[in-house]
């Protein structure tokens, strides 16, 4: 057989699977890969060229398409002059005419165009067609396709595709659903969409549309399609129903099961049915995951077979797995029904773009600290714009106060349009869970857009929220109190992502306001609590289940702030008048022990729940264990002895510098309102003369853009007067 030199136009997240699938063929030499990104490029591993103009003159007879839809066309088209045997990924091209002009000019050239319908290879479906068109299921009356999916967290930069095209979503993953529905149902003839957002608390706040419905009628029956990006455990199933039968083919989990009609009673057979689906499907499993890991079975096999189902087609001269005219139908519908989602999406979107009004901009606005921070906003008057990715509930929205624009912080062009004609800007937001990718585009990268927002339109004050983990909790002598100048976390990788990004962010605004003379302050609060937030946290214990287990040392005092404290601070920043990168830590006033808190929720909450203490020694004996099978298994530890002795030290935090040079006094007497309110849980409130008054009155206060200058330097304050945790001066 002739050795076909094969080029990968697009070094993404597919381009894993096809170099793999490449490199299990005899008669294949991957001569290289290009991508617009060349740092992507290098990392396949393979020789990166610059273009493909530049690959081409080493020789190639196959180019790979794998870049996004809407490049597919002009990258394909450009293959093809090249006199280049071309494979696209799905969807061909992202119009009718796009196609027609591929499939000319692959005519012209005398040369083969394929789209990888991918799925067509997948062993499950194969087996499914073979079955239907044998007519062990009868007529088919219907198929459904059900798919979930996720998609990798955005880094930082311009949005991708998933994030900024409304359509993406179906562009995806729809195809192939249509494509399956093609080759069981005949010619499509209609397609109905519906799409939404869910609003899941768990969904992708960047991806827009993430529940897709179709209904699609074909020449010989109805088809089904459901996409979610929200439902979980992932699934991907195709159900084909017949007069006489169905089938069940499950593509992650790889089986296939059937299910027949009988002349047995109705209840006999039901049974009959579950006996022998769940028989086949236990062995069907077994079986492959020993295939799997023996290595016969492959992630995305299907694509490893449609691969070589290609190259056989090219060294015989048979036809493509997927030629022009299938894909030519699937892109029409494809297109008819994403389109109508990017015209939805470009209209919600447009009714929140930024004005030219000048505007104090928060970030962050939709969290704990952020929305009480708004809503001090609104009290006093203050005209704001909500950076927000998703919209603020509609008592905010609605607001003749609050303009709201819609975006990432790890986005430069959304940040900039958010930060135009900003006067103050309180920089809130920041990733609270996810993975690094997630941390590193939301707080750093998106940490990084502010400041130079800030520095392009001359922001008059970047108020910047960081955190009390920034510091070396494991380290510091517990003797001596945590200062704005003590030293930082020394091993950020190992406290976790959330230290590890604030740590960076922090270090970026200070650089800025210290090189750049962008000016800045920089907040380190204390652990948030209001009276509607959980007062269990992981400061507080590790919960399971009824236990809740203090480890290490139950005395400590944890270091806490009323968010009515916290908006407090934030707005004395604004008004002071340092802008060059000073730090001030905020801890409230007096606080409870761990165990306090946890037997007084206990008993006013959870009358069963059981409190169990663990030395930090066997602690952490333990969790080197779990960190060392974790490792083995190629997986991240969450847990570490060296993240508990972090999260579990015995410190002090001195306000002093809060105090003095901002003049800020934390109001509510945490260890006393906290005690209060959890007794009131146990004790009726008229015994108590009423649940207790937790805010504070914010009427007549100075708004945020008054900058006459307040004495932070209180007459009142003592020499030393600093609150640690234990809620006394030192």
């Amino acid at each position: 057989m002739k050795t076909f030199r094969v080029g990968l136009v697009g070094a993404g997240y597919v381009s894993e699977f096809h170099i793999k699938a490449l490199k299990r063929l005899p008669h294949v030499r991957i001569v290289g890969v290009t991508d617009l990104d060349p740092a992507r490029a290098q990392a396949t591993g393979l020789p990166s060229f610059r273009s493909l103009a530049v690959m081409a003159a080493e020789g190639l007879d196959v180019v790979h398409v794998l870049t996004p839809p809407d490049s597919h066309a002009i990258v394909a088209l450009e293959a093809l002059a090249l006199g280049c045997h071309v494979l696209v990924e799905k969807p061909l091209a992202t119009s009718v005419d796009d196609c027609d002009r591929l499939a000319g000019e692959a005519t012209s050239r005398g040369v083969n165009l394929c789209v990888s319908h991918s799925l067509l290879g997948d062993p499950f479906v194969a087996k499914a067609l073979h079955l239907v068109r044998s007519g062990a299921i009868g007529e088919i009356i219907a198929v459904e396709y059900l798919r979930s999916s996720n998609y990798p967290p955005h880094r930082g930069g311009p949005l991708p595709p998933p994030c900024r095209d409304g359509g993406f979503p179906f562009r995806d993953l729809g195809v192939h659903a249509l494509y399956l529905l093609q080759e069981f149902l005949g010619d499509i003839q209609d397609l109905r969409i519906d799409f939404r957002t869910s609003g899941a608390r768990s969904r992708d706040p960047n991806l827009h549309f993430d529940e897709w419905r179709a209904l699609v009628r074909c020449a010989r029956g109805a088809g089904g399609i459901h996409l979610s990006w929200s439902i979980k455990p992932l699934q991907h199933q195709l159900i084909i129903q017949g007069t006489r039968g169905t089938l069940r083919a499950d593509l992650f989990s790889m089986f296939l099961t059937r299910r027949f009609h009988t002349p047995l009673p109705k209840a006999v057979e039901r049974v009959v049915n579950a006996i022998g689906e769940a028989g086949s499907i236990a062995a069907q499993v077994s079986s492959n995951a020993v295939r799997f890991m023996a290595g016969s079975i492959q992630p995305y096999q299907g694509l490893h077979n449609f691969v070589r189902n290609f190259y056989d087609a090219l060294a015989t001269g048979g036809p493509m797995p997927a030629g022009v005219e299938q894909a030519r139908a699937i892109v029409r519908w494809t297109e008819q029904a994403a389109r109508e989602a990017d015209h939805a999406k470009a209209k919600f979107v447009s009714q929140y773009r930024p004005s030219d009004r000048p505007a104090v901009v928060v970030t962050g606005a939709n969290g704990h600290l952020g929305r009480a921070f708004v809503n001090r906003l609104i009290d006093e008057g203050e005209f704001m714009r909500l950076f927000v990715r998703r919209l603020p509930p509609p008592e905010i929205l609605h607001h003749p106060q609050v303009e709201v624009t819609l975006g990432d912080l790890g986005d430069p062009e959304a940040v900039d349009r958010a930060l135009a004609n900003a006067t103050t800007v309180f920089h809130i937001g920041a990733a609270m869970g996810g993975g690094w990718e997630a941390h590193e585009a939301a707080t750093i990268t998106g940490t990084r857009n502010i400041v130079e927002a800030c520095h392009k339109h001359r922001v008059g004050k970047l108020i910047h929220i960081s955190s009390l983990s920034v510091t070396d909790w494991a380290g510091h002598p517990a003797e001596r109190p945590v200062t704005e100048n003590s030293p930082l976390e020394p091993f950020p990788q190992q406290r976790g992502y959330y230290t590890r990004a604030k740590l960076e962010a922090e270090r970026i605004v200070r650089a800025a306001a210290q090189e750049r003379s962008v000016p800045a302050l920089i907040l380190r609060l204390g652990q948030m609590w209001s009276e509607s937030s959980p007062l269990i946290t992981a400061a507080v214990g590790m919960r399971a289940g009824r236990r809740l287990i203090l480890i290490g040392d139950r005395s400590i005092r944890l270091p806490l702030i009323h968010v009515d404290d916290a908006v407090e601070a934030m707005v004395k920043a604004a008004r002071s008048p340092f802008t060059d990168g000073r730090i001030y830590q905020c801890v409230g006033d007096g606080s409870l022990t761990r165990e306090e808190l946890a037997s007084l929720y206990a008993q006013g909450r959870e009358p069963h729940l059981r409190i169990i203490h663990v030395p930090m020694g066997l602690a952490c004996f333990l969790a080197r264990g779990i960190e060392w099978l974790l490792n083995l298994l190629g997986r991240p530890a969450s847990i570490s002895p060296y993240r508990l002795r972090s999260a579990y030290a015995r410190l002090v935090f001195d306000c002093r510098k809060a105090r003095e040079e901002l003049g800020w006094r934390p109001r509510v007497k945490t260890g006393a309102a906290l005690r209060k309110q959890l007794l009131a849980w146990r004790v009726p409130a008229q015994y108590l003369g009423g649940q207790p008054e937790m805010g504070r009155d914010l009427a007549n206060t100075p708004g945020i853009l008054d900058r006459r200058e307040e004495a932070h330097a209180s007459a009142t304050a003592r020499p030393g007067d600093h609150v640690g945790v234990e809620g006394e001066p030192h």
